[in-house]
């Protein structure tokens, strides 16, 4: 006899959930299947293999954020803080993701919901 499903609820930034919507798609896969998919994925113990060379982020050369600014400000007349702050920090919610996932993978930092954020897993 099959088991019944049941539903579990998650709450996950707009942005997130797009990411997931679009890599589910890519698999032909419903949002369920994708989360439960993932989920059974991240909770095996396996080892996550490392990038190659070619494909490690480059290292950022600048000496601030000034040619961020000036080129977000290039021909744009005035632009509010709050647009000025999403142009110079465009990719870093994608890059803060990729590396927070990484880290649980690894089982180096954990969520959790009801404590509201993320911690470092204590090494035995």
């Amino acid at each position: 006899m099959a088991e019944d499903s049941v539903p579990v609820k998650t709450y996950v930034p707009s942005y997130q959930k797009e990411r997931w919507r679009e890599h589910a798609d890519r698999l032909g896969m419903s949002q369920s299947e994708f989360v439960r998919t993932m989920v059974q994925a991240g909770r095996r113990d396996f080892e996550v293999p490392e990038r190659p060379p070619s494909e490690e982020p480059a290292e950022d050369t600048s000496s601030g954020l000034e040619p961020r600014v000036k080129d977000a400000l290039d021909g744009e007349g005035h632009r509010s803080w709050d647009d000025l702050l999403d142009a110079v920090t465009d990719g870093v919610e994608d890059r803060l993701e990729e590396a927070l996932e990484s880290l649980q993978e690894a089982n180096a930092v954990q969520y959790s919901g009801r404590h509201g954020g993320y911690r470092l897993v204590e090494e035995s």
